[in-house]
């Protein structure tokens, strides 16, 4: 059998026929886009309406002055019939509101902390800004006490108290204490960043049942936030956790970082390569890297000190350190 050209003889006038005349091809996001993180991100910002606020505080303050009132009731008329029954139930009740106390002035403390944290870290990048040497010097003594007495940072502001006076300039007397005080704690944030990312992978891969990885990755990331506020020094209560994850989450969803990008691009084609596989593993590998992404903007808000002679952590990075070996290597 001869082989040869095939002619294909096409019906029409085709000499207007160009590629430009093609339709386009439209690219639909079928890979994973870390719905998850998706989601968390926008409970976490969501904000309640005006009536609602007002519903859910005159609830609890009816509901409070009801539980007070039949408790009042209930410790008098125990003690009409039994005295000591009634002053032991007195006493527990005297203990109880004594623990919410507790529980209250550590919340305010809390708060108080975290904005101690926000001005040092305030005062050090106006300090950089205007290279003003005083206002780094005063900026190193705040960081100072802030740290004293916590075991962790003995050699850092060892170092810090012995070298410090050699600067003589704004720049490098913050970049000496990010070296020698903060070097440790960023060492240990990242760690925590690391196992909140592999948490969050893990459980949107393996697990099956549904909002099962929203709950995980809403957890793991309040949990994440507040690990990283106590490394720097800022420990926060139950309403300050909240407080620093809505401030992480909004400030991240207004700039639009909540979501696949350029920073991702490693990441997000390993997770395409599992989603062919598994698309359960890939959402948990963009879930993961969107939690790193979180992590990174959680360590900017509580750090002390701007970053200015260290690196900010590489979110590319943590996510390489966290999913090592957990779907396999290349």
């Amino acid at each position: 059998m001869s082989r040869g050209p095939v002619l294909i003889d096409l019906d029409g006038n085709t000499d207007d026929v160009s590629p430009a005349m093609a339709p386009a091809v439209i690219d639909r996001p079928d890979g994973p886009q870390g719905a998850a993180m998706q989601q968390v991100a926008a409970l976490a910002v969501r904000r309640p309406s005006v009536l609602a606020k007002w519903f859910w505080s005159l609830s609890l303050t009816l509901v409070g002055f009801v539980v007070s009132l039949a408790a009042w009731d209930y410790v008098t008329g125990l003690i009409a019939r039994s005295p000591i029954l009634g002053m032991v139930v007195l006493a527990l009740v005297v203990l109880l509101c004594c623990v919410l106390l507790a529980i209250a002035l550590r919340e305010l403390a809390a708060f108080s902390r975290l904005r101690r944290i926000d001005t040092i870290q305030a005062k050090a990048a106006e300090a950089l800004a205007n290279a003003d040497l005083a206002a780094a010097r005063e900026v190193i003594a705040k960081l100072e006490r802030l740290y004293t007495g916590r075991e962790d940072t003995t050699w850092g502001r060892e170092q810090l108290a012995e070298r410090q006076l050699d600067v003589l300039d704004a720049d490098g007397l913050l970049g000496l204490a990010e070296n020698t005080l903060l070097a440790p704690l960023d060492a240990r944030a990242n760690r925590e960043v690391e196992a909140a990312a592999r948490q969050v992978a893990t459980v949107t891969a393996i697990v099956p049942l549904a909002l099962a990885d929203v709950f995980t990755a809403l957890t793991a990331n309040i949990r994440m936030i507040r690990r990283i506020a106590e490394v720097y020094g800022g420990r926060s209560g139950t309403f300050g956790s909240w407080r620093l994850t809505r401030s992480v989450l909004t400030h991240l969803v207004a700039t639009g970082a909540v979501a696949v990008g350029d920073d991702l691009i490693g990441t997000i084609a390993g997770g395409g390569v599992l989603s062919k596989v598994s698309r359960r593993f890939g959402e948990g590998v963009v879930n993961g890297a969107l939690t790193a992404r979180v992590g990174v903007a959680a360590i900017e808000v509580c750090r002390p000190l701007p970053f200015h002679a260290t690196t900010r952590p590489s979110v590319t990075a943590l996510v390489r350190r966290a999913l090592t070996g957990l779907f396999g290597r290349d």
